[in-house]
């Protein structure tokens, strides 16, 4: 895989009106306990399942001389939240999570990637972030949704972080913006940092239609933007071993093609390996019309074709206005078909897996 990005944990310390994920929210006493148990008791179980080697081949970099025919890179890890800075999931879960990483992958060079939303982070937090290895602090927070982040508001505490990162030796990365399009900080030793927010630029400008942003009529997607095409979405998930190929992992072990998440996980890395997850649905119909970045074809063989996948893409947001989204339909279909399929697929993995040992 090029890239994993795994969500550790629940836990936040703020609740945004636009955040794709209802359950990252403040939790308190018991509540707080629980979701940082469930990080705990899972990460060793998710990283065991993981493969044992994490590189990709970048088909951006065509090589005569290089085995396979393009320059081989070393994969990236994206920690993510949540927010997982906040106490007690930075000393429970990623500070252990960064630490094992480094005892499985360290030595392959596997980058490992810190998103946080930026204003928690400490001259003495980085230190601790750098000691265990991690190659880029990505701050995600900035942007017009994240209380005290507005406008100018923001420019203090982008100042403050620079400084602090700087004072640290990390530096900015050459280019903004984490598209694979812009592939020349992939190039660099890091450490880096780096600033993003759902902005009008930004390819999550538009506002996933999911959690929050979704009760809160907040998504300006329409039927044209197709979230599946685009990094972080479903395309390439199964080109494994090659540029462009991601998958995102919750924390309960759940496993999704995109970050956006489908309507039901593909399997959990708590009962299953990776590999044998993706190398099952290599072939599905449905999954690989999610790979390539088009979803209104996933159900050709289930008799949807894209004049009904893009009807049942039609839906009313919240505050009663329609709305049209590819992710709609794939919602829809996984919903109304997909679903009990991938129970059964992983009820047969499963089955098969305890007939070997």
């Amino acid at each position: 895989m090029e890239s994993i990005y795994y969500v550790l944990c629940w836990a936040c310390h703020r609740r945004c009106k636009h955040c794709y994920e209802a359950r990252f929210r403040p939790y308190v006493r018991g509540a707080l306990r629980e979701v940082v148990d469930e990080a705990r008791s899972t990460f060793p179980k998710v990283l065991d399942s993981l493969p044992d080697e994490l590189s990709y081949l970048d088909l951006d970099a065509p090589s005569e001389t290089a085995p396979g025919g393009y320059e081989r890179r070393a994969s990236r890890i994206i920690l993510a939240g949540g927010e997982v800075l906040v106490d007690p999931v930075r000393e429970e879960v990623l500070y252990p999570v960064m630490e094992a990483i480094q005892a499985k992958y360290g030595p392959q060079g596997v980058r490992v990637v810190v998103q946080t939303t930026g204003d928690l982070v400490t001259p003495k937090i980085v230190e601790e972030l750098l000691d265990r290895g991690a190659w880029m602090i990505s701050c995600a927070g900035m942007d017009d949704f994240h209380v005290g982040h507005e406008g100018d508001k923001r420019v203090p505490l982008v100042d403050r972080l620079t400084e602090i990162f700087e004072n640290a030796g990390v530096s900015g990365m050459r280019r903004s913006g984490l598209s694979p399009a812009t592939r020349n900080w992939l190039d660099e030793e890091g450490p880096l940092y780096s600033f993003f927010g759902a902005t009008e630029d930004a390819w999550i400008g538009k506002i996933w239609p999911r959690g929050r942003a979704w009760e809160n009529s907040l998504s300006k997607a329409g039927i044209t933007d197709n979230f599946c095409n685009v990094w972080s979405g479903g395309r390439g998930f199964l080109n494994r071993g090659y540029s462009g190929s991601e998958v995102s992992i919750d924390p309960n072990g759940d496993v999704f093609p995109c970050c956006l998440k489908t309507a039901a996980p593909l399997g959990n890395l708590c009962e299953e390996r990776l590999d044998d997850i993706l190398d099952s649905l290599v072939g599905h119909p449905a999954l690989e019309a999610i790979s390539m970045g088009h979803p209104e074809r996933m159900g050709l063989a289930h008799g949807w074709d894209p004049k009904r996948f893009f009807e049942e893409s039609r839906t009313k947001r919240p505050d009663g206005e329609p709305y049209r989204n590819l992710c709609i339909g794939c919602d829809r279909f996984f919903e109304k078909v997909l679903g009990p399929e991938l129970v059964r697929l992983r009820e047969e993995r499963i089955a098969a897996k305890r007939a070997a040992e």
